[in-house]
């Protein structure tokens, strides 16, 4: 059939009509429910000394949990818990114990580096003693096996009972190559430890830097010391002994002490031809390590879809509620609780808000909203891990994940950061409706921090959902050029995972309401479009996506 002129225009006008239905009345309308005074309010109890902390099973992750439950269920949310409540509660190993020193024997003597000051290392299993005894040590590059970049390098080296020296980060001088200076999945800690068990390796021990990492090596005393928590093992992963981080003056001592040159091995690791280079000593160490087991538990809440076929799906929201607790190591009179308002009362706060907004609806959505408060982020993204393997739905049916991690508490932006922007199609109604906010999307503005594997959207994209993460942007209104990107690194460099993360009289909450009504508009618009998000073609969770969608396919035909 041959089509007009008319008609033709008709057919190209579609998509845009249909993309023009970004928002509908009642939703803005709930949207202006979000506001300053409630997101201050559930941050000042959640944040609050009270809570100290929320350490993954202590009393303040109870009352934390206890907290979201009892908002659920004023909100009306239906439980979705196994025993019929508001908990999705499981259990925690956690681990105590550390090395005092690494001891390196080489054939000029020995030499010793010192826990905190040098390195800051903790048990690789689940046991009551962990060792290292004469292992030897193998420089091993960025310890990254790519296929699909034809990288390898291990290059089959029998490395059973060694322990790596690993880089942090990936190669990122080729843009060709790892994403250029983003950082991707290969260029995290987590990975390098997997990695570094897959192949045998008795311990790992990745070289921080600054710049590598995106964080200082204050971060990685307070993140890595005092219990250390893992889902409790299943006996079918390969676990490494130790699990440690060096400084880069640590290192190069060793180093030197083995007669080799950190900038020497740094240069010649950039290359796909680099091999395993072994250091020429040997390192051991042992340590006593307390196991205890600890519960804890994600909080989940259900607004049921109004539509009787799309209400099988679901969008699902995801806030970590937990944070570091308290330092074990404070002197009196010293602050010791890791109140965690920013990081991340304040998401939680804007889930919340965001599940108000959506009960607050004359009419649910077509798809199902599911609220999840999750466990122990803080300690590798556990809470989600744990509810991505036990997720109520299939995920071939999670229309997408929308994560919040950390509000804005400097004010307003001109922008927005998407953290993963040109992943999903997810970007297209996020970029309209930043736009109607007067608001331009910008992808990540700090690309080297590998953002999007650090935080819970991660643990779902693995399994193929679409996910949505992003936060205010750095172009704040009334402030000079610059001033955003100063701000922010002052504040991680001050107060990220230190005890000064605490509500204060100066926050801003303008900006953080913006964004928590942004969190909600999308997930409002994903529940009532009949099109399921999708990954680009080529990205990396694309394949896992179809998978999902094929199985349940073949489980709804069964």
């Amino acid at each position: 059939m041959k089509r007009t002129p008319v008609l033709l225009t008709a057919l190209f006008l579609l998509p845009l009509a249909a993309q023009a239905q970004l928002t509908t009345p009642a939703e803005k309308s709930a949207s202006q429910t979000i506001d300053a005074g409630d997101l201050r309010a559930h941050v000042g109890f959640l944040a609050s000394d009270l809570l100290e902390g929320r350490g993954p099973g202590t009393r303040g992750d109870a009352l934390a949990q206890q907290y979201i439950a009892t908002q659920f269920e004023l909100l009306g949310l239906k439980p979705v818990g196994p025993d019929g409540s508001y908990l999705q509660s499981f259990e925690l190993v956690g681990m105590t114990g550390h090395p005092e020193t690494l001891t390196f024997t080489g054939a000029s003597g020995h030499t010793t580096l010192q826990y905190h000051e040098d390195f800051i290392a903790s048990s690789g299993i689940q046991a009551p003693e962990a060792v290292l005894q004469d292992s030897e040590l193998v420089f091993v590059g960025y310890g990254i096996q790519a296929p699909e970049y034809e990288w390898d390098d291990f290059k089959g080296m029998d490395l059973r009972g060694k322990t790596l020296l690993v880089l942090n980060n990936d190669p990122e001088d080729d843009p060709k190559l790892f994403g250029g200076k983003a950082r991707l999945w290969y260029g995290r800690w987590d990975y390098k430890y997997e990695e570094a068990a897959k192949v045998g390796a008795a311990g790992a021990l990745i070289l921080h830097t600054t710049p590598s990492a995106g964080y200082a090596w204050q971060v990685v005393q307070t993140s890595w010391s005092g219990e250390q928590f893992e889902l409790p093992a299943s006996g079918e992963k390969p676990r490494l002994q130790v699990k440690g981080w060096t400084t880069d003056e640590a290192t190069r001592r060793v180093l030197q002490f083995a007669g080799k040159d950190l900038d020497t091995l740094r240069t010649a690791a950039r290359k796909r031809d680099f091999r395993p280079v072994p250091l020429g000593v040997k390192v051991s160490t042992r340590f006593s390590n307390q196991v205890r087991r600890r519960p804890t538990a994600n909080v989940l809440g259900l607004l049921p879809g109004s539509d009787p076929k799309l209400s099988r799906e679901v969008v699902l929201y995801t806030a970590h509620h937990d944070h570091l607790g308290k330092r074990g190591d404070a002197k009196p009179g010293e602050d010791a609780i890791y109140n965690g308002a920013v990081d991340n009362a304040s998401g939680v706060a804007a889930m919340l808000e965001a599940a108000e907004a959506f009960t607050s609806l004359p009419k649910a959505p077509p798809r199902s909203i599911l609220f999840a408060a999750v466990a122990a982020e803080e300690q590798g993204l556990l809470g989600s891990q744990y509810l991505a393997e036990h997720l109520p739905v299939h995920p071939g049916r999670v229309a997408a994940n929308i994560n919040v991690d950390g509000l804005n508490i400097h004010g307003r932006t001109r922008d927005v950061t998407v953290i993963g922007l040109g992943k999903s199609s997810l970007d297209t109604p996020l970029t309209a409706l930043a736009r109607a906010q007067g608001r331009i999307v910008k992808g990540d503005q700090l690309p080297d921090r590998g953002f999007f594997y650090r935080s819970d959207q991660f643990s779902f994209a693995k399994l193929g959902i679409p996910a949505a993460y992003f936060s205010s942007g750095m172009d704040f209104i009334g402030r000079p050029p610059g001033w955003g990107k100063e701000r922010r690194e002052k504040w991680e460099a001050q107060h990220y995972h230190q005890p000064s993360d605490e509500l204060g009289p100066d926050w801003d909450f303008s900006g953080a309401v913006e964004d928590a009504r942004l969190f909600f508009l999308l997930g409002a618009h994903v529940a009532r479009t009949r099109e399921l998000p999708r990954w680009k073609k080529g990205d990396e969770f694309e394949l896992p996506r179809l998978q999902a969608l094929e199985a349940l396919k073949s489980e709804e035909t069964r």
